[in-house]
């Protein structure tokens, strides 16, 4: 694939899941790994799960995942298209409904809307967390891993969660063959 058609399917691929991330970027995860990983095969399914990994623990949104699969893919230039076409879109978008979003302050069709979204958004992010788990756990070891770590996240003391990514990487670390 030559390097402008590389460009313009980066381009392509995180401009629609810009638009498609409705409830946050979250929301897109299984459709952003079936492009990357299986329809265009810029990385692996590790690849992605590290990557997204990443994204959790380093500052900032963790969408920003979406540079460094950019990047993977075509450099530098790379990483500004798919930074550009993952945010442009979306905050052009947001800009103008919020503008009509206030324009409907206190209708019943802004109420009914925003009703009919709030369990859209739920399965959307539920998606993207069934799509991470898939790739994140392979066998026993991980199973049990993601096992402790929803215990501790739903029934233990308040832990920052990157404290648990962490730990996990390390348990990884120490489990390889």
């Amino acid at each position: 694939m030559s390097q402008s058609n590389a460009d313009l399917s980066l381009l392509g691929v995180f401009s629609l899941l810009s638009l498609l991330a409705i409830g946050g970027g979250t929301a897109v995860l299984p459709e952003m790994k079936s492009l990357t990983v299986d329809a265009h095969q810029w990385i692996t399914d590790g690849q992605f799960r590290d990557i997204y990994a990443l994204g959790q623990v380093a500052p900032g949104p963790n969408m920003l995942m979406v540079i460094v699969i950019g990047y993977h893919v075509a450099g530098t230039p790379g990483a500004l298209i798919a930074f550009t076409g993952f945010f442009l879109p979306a905050s052009t978008l947001a800009l103008g409904a919020s503008r009509l979003w206030n324009h409907f302050e206190g209708s019943a069709w802004r109420l009914a809307l925003q009703n009919a979204l709030a369990p859209i958004v739920v399965g959307l992010m539920a998606a993207g967390m069934i799509a991470i788990a898939r790739t994140a756990i392979t066998g026993t070891e991980t199973t049990l891993l993601a096992i402790a770590v929803f215990g501790l996240v739903y029934f233990g003391p308040k832990i920052n969660p990157a404290l648990l990514i962490l730990a996990g990487g390390a348990v990884g670390y120490l489990t390889l063959p």
